[in-house]
């Protein structure tokens, strides 16, 4: 990195993102049901139509897209190129892209992932989501990626799913749940950067209660669950309050079952963008 200007980090990007289009991340997640339901083929073909109309459609109106690197994995290495493929033009019509990928390893192994964030790789993202539960401190190399090439951690944290509270909700020795033990562990690295630091945590839109403390976090908050399963604006507000950084919530079927029209898309989108904006419920 010597000679070259230091990047300008996730965290000050995210929020001036979000300044401009609204805290809106828009998951795109190819299930084979959507794909159906579109009338397109459970291949590398149907992920490519399906992928690339949601950034046609959304690409520049929404701050975040969020591609589940699972749904085209399963493809195979065709479903792989078809991500790059949508990553590069997502990013290239100035869309923040985070990957949905929830990497979680050790040394080398969690490097080599963590080169998602490299401007130069292949797959160039502005932000993963990482698993810390082999231990906060395997993500090192990620942080550290993270720092040198200005991009974004989402660090799994309290999840809404029922079997989450299992791990999350368990003390350490100090008595201290799992959960915040990671967003402590968060909170001093963005210590230095707060509000806007770059390493955020995720923490599930359809919790009933907000049973962590984020308010030390310094950095953004992915919130999924908006829409199919159950979350809303109003929730949103009462579960997160006037959290000083970024809060990105996240929709995923809500917004693509619209499809495969563009218009009914963005039309879904900004639909749920203007709920956020004003704290009410989405309509059916």
């Amino acid at each position: 990195m010597a000679g070259r200007p230091r990047p300008v980090s996730f965290g000050i990007r995210l929020r001036e993102k979000v300044s401009q289009c609204g805290p809106l991340c828009v998951g795109i997640d190819p299930h084979p049901s959507l794909l159906e339901a579109w009338g397109l083929s459970d291949d590398a073909r149907g992920l490519a139509a399906f992928a690339s109309t949601v950034v046609d459609a959304l690409a520049g109106q929404v701050a975040v897209l969020k591609p589940q690197s699972a749904f085209f994995e399963r493809h195979g290495s065709a479903g792989i190129a078809v991500l790059e493929r949508v990553v590069a033009a997502a990013r290239a019509e100035g869309t923040l892209v985070l990957l949905d990928a929830k990497r979680g390893d050790i040394g080398s192994t969690m490097a080599a992932y963590a080169d998602y964030l490299d401007p130069g790789h292949p797959l160039a993202v502005d932000a993963m989501t990482v698993s810390p539960f082999l231990g906060f401190g395997s993500l090192a190399p990620a942080v550290s990626a993270a720092q040198v090439y200005g991009g974004g951690l989402f660090v799994l944290a309290r999840t809404s799913n029922p079997e989450g509270g299992e791990v999350q909700l368990a003390g350490a020795a100090d008595g201290v749940s799992v959960a915040q033990t990671v967003i402590d562990a968060v909170g001093a690295i963005n210590a230095d950067s707060s509000p806007d630091g770059s390493i955020g945590v995720v923490v599930g839109a359809t919790l009933r209660c907000l049973d962590i403390d984020i308010s030390a976090l310094g950095g953004p908050v992915l919130s999924p669950g908006l829409g199919a399963q159950g979350a809303d604006a109003v929730h949103l507000r009462r579960l997160f309050g006037d959290y000083a950084g970024v809060l990105l919530p996240s929709s995923s079927r809500e917004i693509l079952r619209h499809g495969p029209e563009l218009e009914a898309l963005r039309s879904a989108a900004n639909k749920v963008a203007d709920a956020l904006a004003h704290r009410v419920t989405v309509e059916e």
